[in-house]
């Protein structure tokens, strides 16, 4: 039988908490990230927020089935101080309202070292979460500095992915920390080890593309720029040789909601196979999801 259209129900891989004391806790006593959401336009998402309850609705209503919740960790790059710092309790109580929509990452705090590597093992052994996730870019570390592989071996003994932001940083931080060439390192040293690469390296995509394709252990993660943006060398990777190690996000719902970018893949063509190893296959391989 050829490839047929069916429905597919999308797993979010990219996504951070979206209630109103997330926002009005950490956004709107930043300087640096109210500014941010002026210049991305979502100025209006981070005054307003959302319940568990209306997230679920409008993941039902767009066609996705999980949405994951990254325990975001970020340092101010200029004032040299933690901007956001999510609790893991924090994430875990979004999912306890519904623990069959919302998948929790946890954060990394390299300044934390071993402290830090406890924390996050309690909350993939206490708390259920399913990965844990990095945002380098304002510790002015490389992605590929000593003080993380504690955290990279602690994940590879557990038998969770690691995610983290690869490519740019839209905030006022250096990028170089995060250049896709970098996981090449790391996905020697640990082998056993699922790494995801967010944000699809860009402005490096084929650096990205390079890792994804030399490493078992290395995925693309496909968010945080509209698919229509996608570059056509991402395309390719994913319609060929690809279409296994890349998955999709959104990096929302900031601004990227999952209304806005799905209709985006829908425009792309792709096979009905390959959108659904895309926009759910992928990931349920990498989380480990029945």
């Amino acid at each position: 039988m050829g490839d047929q259209e069916e429905k597919i129900l999308a797993i979010d891989f990219m996504g951070y908490m979206f209630t109103k004391s997330y926002f009005e806790k950490y956004w709107l006593t930043s300087n640096e990230l109210t500014k941010l959401a002026k210049w991305w336009k979502f100025e209006d998402v981070i005054r307003k927020g959302w319940t568990p309850g209306e997230m679920v609705a409008l993941m039902d209503e767009a066609g996705v089935d999980k949405h994951c919740i990254v325990q975001f960790i970020m340092r101010s790059y200029r004032e040299d101080r933690m901007i956001v710092d999510v609790r893991p309790e924090e994430v875990a109580e979004v999912i306890r309202a519904y623990p069959n929509r919302f998948i929790g990452f946890a954060g990394i705090n390299p300044q934390k070292g071993m402290d830090g590597v406890r924390e996050m093992e309690r909350s993939i052994k206490e708390l259920g979460f399913k990965a844990a996730y990095l945002h380098i870019y304002g510790f002015d570390i490389p992605i590929n500095h000593r003080r993380l592989y504690p955290f990279y071996a602690k994940c590879e003994e557990l038998g969770v992915p690691v995610s983290m932001q690869i490519g740019h940083s839209a905030e006022s931080m250096p990028s170089e920390h995060a250049r896709p060439i970098l996981l090449d390192n790391i996905a020697l040293d640990f082998p056993g080890l699922v790494i995801v690469g967010t944000h699809t390296g860009w402005p490096w995509t084929e650096e990205m593309i390079a890792m994804a394709w030399k490493h078992e252990n290395v995925y693309i993660g496909m968010d945080a720029h509209m698919p229509k943006f996608w570059d056509e060398s991402l395309l390719r990777f994913i319609k060929t040789r690809g279409q296994d190690k890349a998955i999709w996000g959104t990096n929302g719902p900031t601004a990227f909601t999952h209304s806005h970018i799905l209709p985006q893949v829908d425009e792309l063509n792709l096979k009905p196979h390959i959108k659904r190893k895309l926009l759910r296959d992928n990931a349920m391989k990498v989380l480990k999801l029945t």
